[in-house]
């Protein structure tokens, strides 16, 4: 690759591609390159260094349009220092993930304004491999994957143009050679991600990857709603045997017991043994299997399918389990787990009698939603519950909802704007209007307003009506919010409130859905199952490549030993047989290599034969001649003569040097050449 910066005369700015120099042909292609490799980070780099990034490649792209001369040092040297501080101010370092990254993209581009042999070449070529490595640091998606498959492809074939200095290489014979190339490393590649050892995420770092959307350790009215509109996959389900309705997967999250009247908070949690959890859960329905994939969140918690008595296995990770029926772990769920876990689907749990732990699930916050207040006793003071236990009341409380107009809706509006703590007033006795969280929290006010332990628990419920692949999405707009109460003699039981304004919320999982874009609305139009079929291909396309390349799993190697014939495989097993088959490839490469070694490359050996010939016919054929060289010196010598043979050693040199050529000429155009040459003897020698 020819890359110099030496003054030209200037070809204006939009010259025919084919028409450009090589220099700024090749230099072009690098930028387009480095700029489809650094474009996936724009959604998490400042706007500072995407614009920065942005007029670098620019000016570059211009410069070799233009062929002008490249910026001095100094001023690259100043461009530097100036990248250099606002990262410094941006992330209040220079070091970590977010401004290495942010200082990586930046060299890179400043790298391009100093292309000036293809030594500097070579340097962004490497830092570009370097950049498609730290996407994967953000996100391991499948397009982001193709997209970083492009990227590679595009700096190999930067590579290959760089080792072509000679002639007018066609950019689609450097892209061919880049892709054999690459291909022939895949079985390499494949063998080593099969078979070297997982050593916990593959990609991730500590905290990085949290999810940036999901369930919060907190609800406020409103908090819930804000997911309903985020249609992003939260976690997929397979089960053992037939799955159950969808009116029973609910999929337990944080518990919040304290209200201080705008907020639910969770208590600090009390941690039991696996064999308490186990005797405080008491059973009663059908019991499931099932394999869950887990997004990353940003929670130390699994939502498991309520309600799990025991804990899964968690590589990497201690699950431990709550009083409450929370499944914790040790940190963040950073990164995409698969999981084996089991779940009672008909349940209650809990103390049979009252304790002291109960006297925070009655707390209200002193002054705090009068009227509703003032409601619920009411209610309660009625002959007919005045002995009434926990469930009376709470049926009671579900059939006003039924009964009193109330409206599930997405777009409930602001409740208490003036900041005030009443909001549960408004919604339970004005506009009775709210989505699940609305409801879950006056319900839960009502209960405690009576006297019965009450608290709020989110999670998900529901699932999207189809599997896809075999697996049940269950996505972030299932974020839902439902009640638990205690009764006496039971334990904790499950209320859910949104059942009874909405009942096809929780019986067909029909999530109420904001109003679609304009694509989609247009495809909708021509055909209302196309989105849906559209959608499903690519939720089935994202889970085959969740399952078999990010999830593969320590465990999964292990039974790849025993599908090949290992009994008892061991880590040890593995590792021997990773070093044998990485050491018959060496021995498979040395010995390609010394077989390579004996070959004589066509052109060589077919331009020994050539400049044979043309000695004998007195052309003085040096290997420093080339082709056009010697059809002129034929010319001088033999006339019109010697024009066939002339000719064929011009289209010889237009075939390897010449614009588009290949750096390998054809041996047909070789072969006519010594066919001419050979002609010519013998009339020289008729003669």
């Amino acid at each position: 690759m020819a890359l110099t910066a030496a003054p030209r005369a200037r070809i204006g700015w939009r010259p025919a591609w084919r028409q450009l120099p090589r220099e700024a042909r090749d230099t072009l292609f690098l930028v387009g390159v480095v700029g489809w490799t650094v474009l996936p980070h724009l959604s998490h780099l400042p706007l500072w260094c995407a614009a920065l990034t942005g007029l670098m490649l620019l000016w570059r792209a211009q410069l070799a349009i233009t062929n002008a001369p490249l910026p001095g040092r100094w001023l690259l040297v100043a461009v530097l220092c100036v990248a250099t501080g606002l990262t410094l101010w941006t992330h209040r370092t220079l070091l970590g993930k977010e401004a290495g990254v942010t200082m990586l993209v930046v060299l890179v581009a400043l790298k391009t304004l100093e292309l000036r042999a293809r030594r500097d070449a070579f340097v962004v070529f490497f830092l570009g491999f370097f950049v498609v490595l730290t996407q994967f640091l953000y996100a391991q998606t499948l397009p982001v994957a193709l997209a970083m498959v492009v990227a590679v492809w595009g700096l190999l074939t930067a590579l290959v143009l760089a080792h072509m200095p000679v002639g007018q290489p066609a950019l689609r014979h450097a892209a061919a050679l880049a892709a054999r190339c690459a291909l022939l490393g895949t079985p390499v590649m494949v063998l080593l991600f099969v078979l070297f050892p997982r050593i916990g995420p593959l990609w991730g770092l500590p905290n990085d990857g949290l999810a940036t959307t999901g369930l919060s350790m907190s609800m406020q009215m409103g908090s819930v709603a804000e997911l309903a509109i985020n249609d992003s996959v939260a976690l997929r389900l397979r089960f053992t045997g037939a799955a159950p309705p969808p009116e029973s997967l609910y999929f337990r999250g944080p518990v919040l017991s304290r209200f201080d009247g705008r907020e639910w908070l969770p208590l600090t949690p009390r941690f039991v043994s696996d064999g308490e959890a186990r005797a405080q859960l008491r059973g009663s329905g059908r019991t499931v299997e099932y394999q869950m994939t887990l997004e990353p969140s940003r929670l130390a918690l699994l939502p498991l399918l309520e309600a799990a008595p025991d804990a899964p296995h968690l590589e990497g990770a201690r699950v431990r389990a709550t009083d409450d029926l929370q499944w914790r772990t040790n940190r963040p769920v950073a990164e995409r787990v698969r999981l084996d876990a089991r779940a009672v689907l008909a349940f209650s749990h809990g103390p049979l009698e009252a304790d002291g732990a109960l006297r925070e699930d009655l707390l209200l916050p002193p002054g705090a939603n009068p009227r509703t207040m003032a409601w619920a006793e009411d209610l309660r003071s009625q002959p007919r519950f005045a002995q009434a236990d926990a469930s009376t009341l709470v049926r009671a409380v579900l059939a006003h909802i039924r009964s009193a107009g109330f409206v599930y809706t997405l777009t409930p509006g602001v409740y208490a704007e003036d900041g005030g703590v009443d909001g549960i007033d408004e919604f339970w006795l004005d506009r009775r209007q709210g989505f699940c969280e609305h409801y879950a929290a006056a319900f839960v006010v009502v209960l405690r307003a009576m006297g019965v332990p009450a608290r709020v628990v989110t999670g998900y419920q529901g699932a999207d009506a189809e599997p896809v692949d075999g697996y049940w999405i269950v996505r972030q707009s299932n974020a839902h919010a439902w009640a638990e109460y205690w009764q006496a003699g039971r334990g904790w039981l499950r209320a859910d409130p949104t059942a009874a304004v909405a009942p096809d919320r929780i019986v067909r999982s029909r999530r109420l859905e904001p109003a679609p874009g304009l694509v989609a609305s247009a495809i909708g139009g021509v055909s209302p199952a196309l989105l849906a079929r559209l959608r499903n291909g690519w939720e089935g396309l994202n889970n085959r490549w969740n399952q078999w390349v990010l999830n593969y799993s320590r465990g999964q190697q292990l039974d790849l030993l025993k599908d090949v014939g290992f009994s008892a495989p061991s880590w040890q097993d593995l590792a021997l047989l990773l070093i044998g088959t990485l050491s018959a490839l060496a021995l498979a490469g040395a010995g390609f290599a010394w077989w390579d070694r004996q070959r004589v490359e066509p052109w060589v050996r077919e331009s020994a034969r050539l400049r044979g010939a043309l000695r004998r016919l007195g052309i003085d054929a040096g290997l420093h001649e080339s082709p056009g060289r010697l059809a002129g010196a034929v010319h001088a010598r033999f006339g019109a003569a010697g024009a066939a043979l002339a000719d064929a050693l011009e289209r010889l040199e237009r075939q390897r040097y010449g614009r588009g050529g290949r750096r390998d000429p054809a041996r047909a155009v070789l072969r006519s050449v010594r066919i001419e040459a050979g002609r010519l003897a013998r009339r020289q020698s008729a003669a």
